[in-house]
């Protein structure tokens, strides 16, 4: 059974927090809230804890992942930019954007899209992932929490607890968020793509397409 830890939207308890990234370290799978709907994340070098995300979710072996991140440090770590991209990235985190990138050698294979070699990149607007980044001091493996049969994000804690008790260690209730897609920008080609327009404002990229 899964542990589930009322957290403070705006000031996280440091108890709860510094329990829940043991917990990752100890090789556990998270619900967390973003800034757009809850996800579920893992270690990055965790394979056990990546293999029952997917089972959670039901993807295969083309699905997307994004590295969480607390800030830009770690993007060329794991990310290959250009100094066009990163100025506007730099310029829109945190905030609801998820950014296709080339990924580096430090980004496991499984984790990144097969055939183009990409990673998604994302520094969330949520104080509680953010608090839980900091801690961690890596990015963490993380997917929307999107369950089978749904096309949705969910976003209410008590559900998703109904739902996912026995299969996850623990959630972080961060109250209940309403869906709210980010916006995904694809920097890995010549020519940058909006993926999808979510809530992110694409404006300041689309110059960029012209």
């Amino acid at each position: 059974m899964s542990q589930f830890f009322n957290v403070h939207p705006e000031n996280p308890q440091i108890r709860l927090m510094t329990q829940a990234v043991a917990i990752i370290r100890d090789g556990g799978v998270i619900v967390y809230p973003t800034d757009s709907g809850y996800a579920l994340g893992c270690q990055l070098e965790n394979k056990q804890a990546l293999e029952r995300i997917c089972r959670i979710r039901r993807l295969n072996d083309k699905h997307n992942f994004t590295l969480l991140c607390r800030d830009l440090s770690e993007l060329s770590v794991y990310a290959r930019v250009d100094d066009t991209a990163y100025r506007l990235i730099r310029n829109h985190t945190p905030g609801p954007y998820t950014f296709i990138l080339k990924a580096t050698k430090e980004v496991p294979r499984r984790l990144m899209n097969p055939k183009r070699m990409t990673i998604g990149i994302r520094v969330p607007d949520n104080r509680i992932a953010l608090g839980l980044l900091e801690l961690l001091s890596e990015p963490l493996m993380s997917t929307s929490l999107i369950l089978p049969c749904n096309d949705y994000t969910e976003s209410d804690p008590e559900m998703i607890r109904d739902q996912l008790e026995y299969a996850v260690d623990v959630i972080l209730n961060g109250g209940y968020l309403g869906e709210q897609p980010t916006t995904v920008i694809d920097f890995s080609k010549k020519t940058p793509e909006i993926i999808r327009r979510g809530i992110g404002d694409t404006v300041p990229f689309e110059w960029t397409l012209r």
